[in-house]
């Protein structure tokens, strides 16, 4: 598994499905390492937003090259300086969107490299929301569009803090220089965007193809439940094949077999989630495993791979239920 950011100050939390796999474990991570993070909270008010100073982007220039930024020269500002280099013509990032993006950040002072995303050629998805990264980030990139890349600099009062981030050779006093390529970013409204699959069995539930972010509909036929587990797709997307270790960002609507009722959907807290595949029911994680970023599936998980005679408690479901869902795969964390 990839090695985490030093950007990220708590992991995104689980919906109710992944609180509810087989242990009934939550997932405390994204990836493997225990990278330093951030305080959760932050007592400090929003940052000023000013033009500069910024050093120079030597090398890499193009969007999502990796840039060589040059070593800041004087003392940089105690605001939040920030510069559009390139302008994307994408939808716009708000407050507590998911981003993907890739990024590089260096200290002002010495310009030496802390980290970077562009060597692991795994762009961060995270969450800016306070106590997910830290807040220069979050004042940085809001309002910013898709396909921009952003340069700003962030004092200890929106990085670090005075207690630094020592793993990452990070003193108290230091100033973070960043360049962020944003490649993408998601939120309530967000969907799956494949291409349309039949749905030829009728035997199997029908769910709706709409993209516009609303919860799809799911259409549960008169007949007997399947037996073994079924993950089929509804919109094929064109991304990355998701793997049985990978975590996940998604939007997904959960319903009964029996009946059709609904007991869990992102859409309707308007609120995306992730988790790992390891820490899920079992359907979700055989299911899920080999789809492609992108896509809307359909995975219908029989009582043995899902909750069986222990559902969780309030959740609505019946012992030995078949739960049915449509899961868009937004991105691989």
């Amino acid at each position: 598994m990839r090695r985490r950011s030093v950007l990220i100050a708590v992991p995104a939390g689980l919906a109710t499905l992944a609180a509810c796999g087989d242990d009934g474990a939550e997932s405390s991570e994204a990836g493997e390492s225990a990278s330093p993070s951030a305080s959760a909270t932050s007592a400090a008010p929003a940052p000023k937003i000013v033009d500069g100073p910024l050093p120079a982007i030597t090398a890499g220039t193009k969007f999502d090259q990796k840039p060589t930024v040059a070593k800041g020269s004087g003392e940089p500002s105690s605001q939040l300086a920030v510069k559009t280099v390139i302008a994307g013509g994408g939808g716009p990032v708000a407050e507590n969107d998911f981003v993907a993006a890739n990024y590089l950040g260096q200290i002002w002072t010495s310009a030496k490299v802390f980290d970077n995303s562009y060597d692991r050629k795994t762009p961060l998805i995270i969450q800016l929301a306070q106590g997910s990264i830290i807040d220069g980030w979050r004042y940085a990139l809001a309002g910013k569009k898709v396909g921009s890349r952003v340069e700003f600099s962030v004092p200890p009062t929106w990085g670090y803090g005075e207690q630094g981030n020592e793993d990452a050779g990070i003193k108290g006093t230091d100033t973070l220089v960043f360049v962020v390529d944003v490649q993408d970013t998601f939120n309530g409204r967000s969907s799956a965007k494949g291409k349309e699959v039949a749905q030829d069995d009728i035997s199997l539930p029908k769910v709706g193809t709409g993209t516009d972010g609303k919860a799809p509909s799911i259409e549960v036929p008169d007949a007997d439940a399947p037996t073994k587990l079924v993950a089929n797709y509804i919109l094929e997307g064109d991304g990355a094949e998701v793997a049985a270790e990978d975590s996940i960002l998604v939007q997904y609507k959960g319903v009964l077999w029996d009946g059709g009722k609904e007991f869990d959907s992102t859409y309707s807290r308007k609120q995306l989630t992730s988790f790992s595949l390891q820490q899920v029911v079992k359907g979700w994680g055989q299911g899920l495993t080999g789809k492609k970023v992108g896509s809307r599936v359909l995975v219908v998980v029989p009582p043995k791979l899902g909750y069986g005679d222990n559902p969780p408690q309030g959740s609505g479901i019946e012992k030995d239920s078949v739960l049915v869902f449509s899961v868009d795969i937004l991105a691989k964390m």
